[in-house]
């Protein structure tokens, strides 16, 4: 364990101490920069939020927030954090303790703070805002904000679905992992919309003209163990050697069962930053998505071409989990909730299963054996998803919350339709929260496929939809509501996307 260093702030730090189970959080608490709180200790309040200088391309870097509750403090041996306390002494070369960086001078100056417990959190989500690279006022942000007054969206590369931009192009789905619960939001809303732009000489600005801190091969051992390997061939070996050990990417997932249900696994294989799963790409036949790609980078890297993952991305979670997130580690934790998997359903997406013997190629629809189970084979690890080309003409996600970001789904619909003529050509539909796994929708395909697409048709096949897998009473929404919501997803589909009648 010796030489496990994490640069906060600037400085070099000793991480060598921590065990594998050890979240940055609470490492970072231990060395005294208490500034970030545990609220939820889930991923959903943002108290804990820090900023860590991720890739953004081969020669650039970009200022990331993320969840520090979640990963463990060994994954960033090697890494630059930020935390709250270093945002205005790190950002002003000379700067007294006591100095406010711009995002904290308007949160005081504007009445953005009361208690004070989720303000640091706030203030790293609104950093990594103010510091995004394509944040452009001129383009992007006084037209979104001219949008939102008119009610139409905005349209930028990176927010195409959002519509909460300021006239400084200020997005305030950055802050929709932050939670408040004391000043209410106004006040931080105006906080975020009166930031200007980052002056050149900012160092943490110019910090993200160079390339981000490589991952580091790093290896702990204190009873438990944390590997990171250097390559896939790597990564695979030792999952073969060690079958029981714990694959882990953002840890959205894995940190909340150390943290809520004492998990204790014996091993863990950090995979996140191998370049192997982190890939993008679009050939005739497909496009493949790294399993370790993050869903913030593969938003920014598909910029809409896939309009159905493009609905996905503002309500899946928040962007501190986004930015943390995997498609790999969603599909692989298999919650019956999960947010991708009834999309990748809807795209007829399959998976890319590698071992030390090979890969298989799997559809996502024969994946799930059941609850949280797969046909993955001990060995091996979901290394990419692939989605068939050329897309449906006619998709929708439809996401039922009790909020409408930031939430856990009740039930959730995603379809797929080709028209072709007036008559349906093809269907797929994924449905999430109304099984032991998420689940394709077949008998209301087959009751929509080959007939006219009509309104006729879609009340015909509400009812089939409605009775598609077997939902459950629980505190999130009854059986009879989900059935419901199924129903009324596939009659609001046609509502949106009715064929255009010719006067």
């Amino acid at each position: 364990m010796d030489g496990i260093r994490v640069v906060v702030n600037g400085q070099p730090r000793d991480c060598s101490s921590a065990s594998p189970h050890t979240s940055l959080l609470d490492w970072l608490r231990a060395e005294g920069l208490t500034g970030a709180k545990e609220g939820c200790a889930e991923g959903e309040c943002g108290a804990c939020a820090v900023l860590v200088a991720r890739p953004d391309g081969p020669d650039h870097s970009r200022w990331t927030s993320l969840n520090s509750c979640l990963p463990a403090a060994l994954a960033f041996d090697g890494q630059e954090i930020i935390t709250a306390e270093g945002l205005g002494t790190v950002s002003v070369p000379g700067a007294a303790r006591e100095d406010l960086h711009p995002v904290q001078q308007e949160m005081a100056d504007r009445g953005g703070s009361q208690c004070g417990y989720c303000t640091p959190g706030f203030i790293c989500s609104m950093a990594a805002e103010y510091y995004r690279p394509d944040r452009n006022p001129a383009r992007e942000g006084a037209q979104a904000h001219s949008q939102q007054e008119t009610g139409t969206e905005a349209v930028g590369e990176e927010h195409a679905t959002d519509h909460e931009c300021g006239p400084n192009g200020f997005d305030l789905h950055a802050l929709s992992g932050n939670l408040c619960r004391c000043t209410g939001y106004r006040p931080i809303r105006d906080a975020a919309y009166a930031l200007g732009t980052p002056p050149g000489t900012d160092p943490l600005l110019e910090r993200q003209n160079r390339q981000a801190p490589a991952a580091k091969h790093t290896r702990a051992d204190d009873g438990a163990g944390f590997l990171r390997p250097g390559t896939l061939a790597e990564a695979l070996r030792l999952l073969q050697e060690n079958p029981e050990a714990r694959l882990v990417a953002g840890a959205t997932d894995l940190g909340v069962e150390v943290n809520l249900r004492h998990s204790r696994p014996p091993l863990v294989l950090a995979i996140d930053r191998l370049e192997e799963l982190r890939t993008l790409k679009f050939d005739a036949g497909h496009v493949e998505i790294g399993a370790a790609l993050t869903l913030s980078e593969a938003e920014r890297g598909l910029r809409g071409r896939v309009p159905l993952l493009g609905q996905l991305f503002p309500q899946f979670a928040s962007r501190l989990i986004r930015n943390a997130a995997t498609f790999g580690g969603n599909l692989s934790t298999g919650s019956p909730i999960g947010d991708s998997a009834p999309v990748l359903l809807a795209l007829d997406a399959r998976v890319v299963l590698a071992s030390t013997g090979g890969e298989r190629e799997v559809p996502l629809s024969e994946y799930y054996t059941g609850y949280r189970q797969s046909v993955r084979k001990p060995g091996e690890l979901l290394s990419a998803v692939r989605i068939p080309l050329p897309l449906a003409e006619n998709a929708a996600f439809y996401k039922i919350a009790k909020r409408r970001f930031d939430d856990i789904s009740s039930v959730s619909a995603a379809i797929a339709l080709q028209v072709t003529d007036g008559t349906v050509a093809s269907a797929r539909i994924g449905l999430g929260g109304v099984a032991a796994t998420p689940i394709r929708a077949t008998a209301t395909e087959e009751a929509l496929v080959g007939r006219p697409w009509t309104a006729d048709t879609a009340a015909a096949a509400g009812p089939v939809m409605a009775g598609e897998g077997t939902p459950i009473d629980d505190m999130r929404a009854s059986a009879l509501y989900r059935s419901a919501m199924l129903r009324q997803a596939l009659l609001k589909f046609h509502a949106e996307h009715a064929p255009v009648e010719v006067a």
